[in-house]
């Protein structure tokens, strides 16, 4: 989700992560955007679906509108509840698919595979 105006609008939906995560129209620098992203985790044992919460805050967007994320972001809590873990990011290599992948895997707990 990301603003049209002061309203938040849906950018994109049932896209693969981690094009979407390297989407520039979505994740531009003068935008603020919610995604909450879907991530397959696990072993050779289990695969297990984790969800992300990403806030993107774009290099270039004004402090003003910075500000306002925290409280907005609370709404959108209210929304997407289910989530592995949160993300803040506002540069291009904090959304990174791997470095939130393993993120993911390191909050979920622990791992039964046998090391293969």
């Amino acid at each position: 989700y990301k603003y049209d105006g002061k309203v938040l609008v849906c950018a994109g939906n049932g896209r693969n992560t981690d094009e979407a995560i390297k989407d520039d129209t979505i994740f531009s620098g003068d935008d603020r955007v919610y995604a909450y992203l879907r991530f397959e985790t696990g072993d050779e044992m289990s695969r297990r679906a984790k969800f992300a919460l990403v806030t993107w805050i774009g290099p270039s967007v004004s402090p003003l509108k910075k500000a306002a994320v925290s409280t907005d972001k609370a709404f959108v809590k209210q929304v997407f509840v289910e989530f592995g873990k949160e993300f803040l990011c506002d540069s291009k290599s904090e959304l990174n698919y791997d470095k939130i992948l393993k993120d993911l895997e390191r909050a979920s707990g622990a791992a039964y595979g046998t090391g293969r």
